[in-house]
């Protein structure tokens, strides 16, 4: 199965950016990917107000998304912000947070995941604006099962494996990871490292670096580094992007994966606590 990863920079605008999703899922579909896996925050760039914008499942944005799907023939992996109504005594339904969600639409395929892992870390706050998902949700495409993350979910490997033991044989990972020093550097290392604790290909798709484009920053909030990944599940580096945007390809091959688990079954030999 070929896949790719668009390696985009989202900015404010909602139309600009699902208009970017378009693009890059046309290409992608034009040199023969089956799944194009687009970043966290796909709807809308970090930095800006999430609760203006943040909609159901099957609102415009997200329809929008379906739509292309549909008429590629491709199955889209997006990072949008889904609404969460507030509740109590004199509830007027109005959205007190968002949930920070991957869309996951095409053919055959209809399914989300809500980030379970929040970044408040490095003077980032996600959980003032953002609940917590509490599921982890696999799918299938071609006989292939993958497993899905965002982000810091990458720092936490018990998601991978619980996706593993779910029967994914590849785990995607959705990101806008924050810049600072070495933050490249942990981003790759914790991809790899998830790839060999769960024996999975591991698709890292994140932010592109706003600075490779003249983009200025401001404040903390996460806005990408690039260098979307494709790791092997015995944690080798098939390809990878630098900081700018750009479409990754990668030929899946789950036999590796099987060649990983008789060779190295980490998941058989683990011991519960």
């Amino acid at each position: 199965m070929r896949v790719a990863l668009a390696q985009i920079i989202t900015g404010r605008d909602l139309a600009g950016n699902l208009a970017l999703v378009e693009d890059y899922a046309r290409q992608a579909k034009a040199a023969g990917a089956e799944l194009v896996v687009f970043p966290e925050a796909a709807m809308r760039a970090f930095g800006n107000s999430l609760l203006d914008i943040a909609e159901p499942l099957d609102g415009p944005w997200a329809s929008r998304v379906r739509a292309v799907a549909a008429e590629l023939g491709i199955v889209i992996v997006a990072g949008m912000f889904t609404p969460v109504a507030s509740s109590g005594a004199g509830d007027d339904g109005s959205v007190r947070k968002v949930r920070n969600t991957l869309l996951v639409t095409g053919p055959g395929v209809e399914t989300s995941y809500d980030k379970i892992h929040l970044f408040d870390a490095f003077g980032f706050a996600e959980s003032d604006t953002v609940d917590a998902g509490t599921e982890p949700v696999t799918f299938q495409l071609s006989g292939v099962t993958f497993g899905l993350a965002t982000c810091y979910d990458i720092r936490f490997p018990d998601l991978f494996t619980e996706n593993a033991d779910r029967g994914a044989e590849v785990n995607i990972v959705c990101a806008s990871w924050g810049s600072g020093a070495g933050k490249a550097d942990q981003w790759k290392l914790l991809a790899r490292a998830r790839a060999a604790d769960s024996t999975t290909v591991v698709l890292a798709c994140g932010q592109g670096d706003p600075a490779t484009q003249g983009l200025a920053v401001r404040g903390s909030a996460p806005t990408g580094v690039g260098h979307s990944v494709v790791v092997s599940p015995f944690g080798d580096v098939l390809a990878e992007l630098d900081g700018a945007p750009g479409l990754l390809f990668a030929e899946l091959d789950t036999g590796v994966v099987k060649e990983a688990r008789t060779k190295l079954p980490v998941l058989a030999n683990r011991r519960k606590f």
